[in-house]
């Protein structure tokens, strides 16, 4: 299980380096949610039951997030962008929560086997990506022109400087909360563990209904959070794709 000392494993192409936890885990993560995708799409049905219910229902559900923010006209075309968004983050969200592969080098831990939204650059990553394509979005729908006035000078010109200034901010707030709450779990449950460790074996029995109870709990903000961020990325959309009155 995690620790404070623990670090990943590092590997460079060229002159750059690359966190290589972070790299495999978002890879593992996208191979998780495209299995994920194929097999429950697999031989569909008219009447759908099983695994084809299962693949109905969150895309249903994403759809309500996207309705809850966008109007009719405009969720069809974030709709797939959407439930992809949410199925990497949740899956990225829990995957570090469930185990733990760390390789004790010299005194040192490096781990081999973590969440990779708790690190900051992937959550910054994925924030600014969305920020981003918000404003691409503005500028195909309006033209440059019209985006800049109705993202900018609407509804009136003196909300400039706040105005730009937000942007910053929202990718600040959409990566930060992200990485925060996943990031406190992981430390919480390696807390516990070390606890159990530094206590002796006579603990167990306090130690590992602690340690489930958290990870129970840490599961269900991780989803949180994957609607949480789906949910303010189609708020910072409707903001750019949608004229200010």
């Amino acid at each position: 299980m995690r620790n404070l000392e623990e670090k990943s494993w590092m590997f460079h192409i060229g002159p750059v380096w690359f966190d290589g936890t972070v790299v495999s885990m978002t890879l593992l993560s996208c191979v998780i949610v495209f299995a994920f995708v194929f097999f429950c799409t697999r031989n569909l049905q008219l009447r759908p039951k099983g695994k084809q219910n299962v693949i109905e229902w969150l895309i249903d559900f994403v759809r309500g997030i996207l309705k809850d923010n966008l109007s009719t006209k405009e969720v069809n075309n974030f709709h797939l962008m959407s439930v992809t968004l949410f199925l990497f983050i949740f899956v990225a969200n829990e995957i570090g929560l469930i185990t733990k592969l760390a390789i004790d080098r010299g005194g040192q831990e490096f781990s081999f086997w973590k969440s990779p939204t708790a690190d900051p650059i992937v959550t910054m990553s994925l924030a600014m990506m969305m920020i981003v394509i918000t404003h691409f979005f503005g500028v195909q729908k309006f033209g440059f022109r019209g985006y800049i006035k109705n993202s900018f000078l609407e509804p009136v010109s003196f909300l400039l400087p706040i105005k730009i200034i937000e942007e910053f901010t929202n990718v600040i707030t959409l990566g930060l909360r992200l990485y925060g709450n996943i990031y406190a779990g992981e430390v919480l449950l390696g807390l516990i563990v070390s606890m159990a460790n530094s206590l002796g074996w006579w603990s167990l029995p306090i130690v590992m209904p602690l340690e489930m109870i958290w990870i129970g709990f840490s599961l269900f903000i991780g989803a949180i959070q994957a609607y949480v961020f789906v949910t303010l990325s189609m708020v910072f959309m409707s903001h750019k794709v949608e004229s200010e009155h």
